[in-house]
C-alpha cells in the first residue's frame, strides 16, 4: 500500500511562505530561509502543492511499511 508523503525541491523553494498560511494542519515550518515540513501533521492535501508559485513542493508516493 502507498501513501503519498510531501516533498520539497530544496533548489526551487524561495522560502516565500505561500505555502505555510495555506496549511490547515500546522505541518509547514518556515525557519528563516528554510522550510521544513512535520510529516506528522501532513494530510496530504496539496493546498501548498497548488499554491507554491515554484512548484518547489510536490506528493510522491512513498511504499507503506
Amino acid at each position: 500500500m502507498a501513501e503519498l508523503k510531501l516533498h520539497i525541491d530544496r533548489f526551487k523553494c524561495a522560502a516565500c511562505g505561500a505555502c505555510v498560511t495555506v496549511c490547515m494542519r500546522d505541518a509547514l515550518i518556515l525557519w528563516g530561509t528554510w522550510l521544513d515540513i512535520r510529516h506528522e501533521n501532513c494530510n496530504a492535501c496539496s493546498s501548498c502543492v497548488n499554491i507554491c508559485p515554484l512548484g518547489a513542493l510536490t506528493l510522491e508516493e512513498q511504499k507503506g511499511v
